[in-house]
């Protein structure tokens, strides 16, 4: 069963797992499971996707009851009025340890066109753990939130790439030898990228929303080990005191 974070006559958001496909693509098999399919055994009724998240990452993902609030929240997107915000677990200490990743970025096709790519960051904890990999005797990992400002095909993946800060698990964009290490010694199997909230403008009665995604077993057992849970929660407990 999926978990539905919210729900109205308009409106269904989810908090998806990751590796979980959204919908049928050609980047997936065909004995795949689908989000949207899965979510129809549970909601009535016609359902419309209102934007995407890739298939590795988890956390809110916001459906449409209508093609109408569909129409509408598509606009929200396209126009960068929906904020959203992410948690991720990135390779190294970003240094500084806030700032903005202004880098143009291409579409699905690597050779496409770039266009603007903008994703504001900040450093919510460290941790140094014994484990030698290559000539470094200790590794180092950041936890951080990132929001990006425009939509770019797997932007942050891509951005923390470009600044040599790979998010842990990325195996498109990141480092194949801390993807292991965190396989072997943390038994994380799954890109550490999380869509934590979503706020955005109700497609029919305009009132602001904002929906929040709690993390699954993997993040939740990171989060202890390497003594991350405190900032997490202040991060959490801020954005739920922030309007609206």
């Amino acid at each position: 069963m999926l978990e539905i974070l919210y729900q109205d006559d308009d409106i269904v958001a989810v908090n998806k797992p990751a590796n979980l496909a959204v919908h049928r693509s050609k980047f997936v098999g065909p004995d795949d499971a689908f989000l949207i399919d899965l979510l129809r055994e549970q909601v009535e009724g016609k359902l419309h996707l209102a934007h995407r998240l890739d298939r590795a990452t988890s956390g809110v993902l916001l459906v449409a009851r209508s093609p109408e609030a569909a129409g509408q929240l598509g606009e929200q997107f396209m126009g960068r009025s929906v904020r959203k915000r992410y948690l991720a677990v990135v390779r190294g200490w970003p240094d500084p340890e806030s700032g903005t990743i202004d880098y143009p970025l291409p579409g699905s096709r690597d050779t496409g066109p770039r266009r603007d790519a903008t994703t504001d960051y900040k450093q919510l904890g460290t941790t140094e753990v014994d484990i030698a990999l290559g000539r470094y005797d200790k590794q180092r990992y950041a936890f951080a939130v990132a929001e990006p400002r425009t939509g770019r095909f797997r932007q942050i993946r891509k951005h923390f790439a470009h600044i040599h800060h790979p998010i842990v698990g990325d195996s498109q964009h990141g480092r194949g030898d801390h993807n292991r290490l965190f396989k072997q010694y943390f038994s994380s199997h799954r890109l550490l990228l999380h869509a934590a909230r979503l706020e955005f403008t109700h497609p029919v009665t305009g009132q602001p929303v904002a929906v929040n995604a709690g993390l699954d077993e993997t993040w939740l057992r990171l989060l202890e080990q390497f003594a991350w849970k405190d900032a997490y929660e202040t991060q959490i407990a801020a954005w739920k005191a922030a309007i609206p």
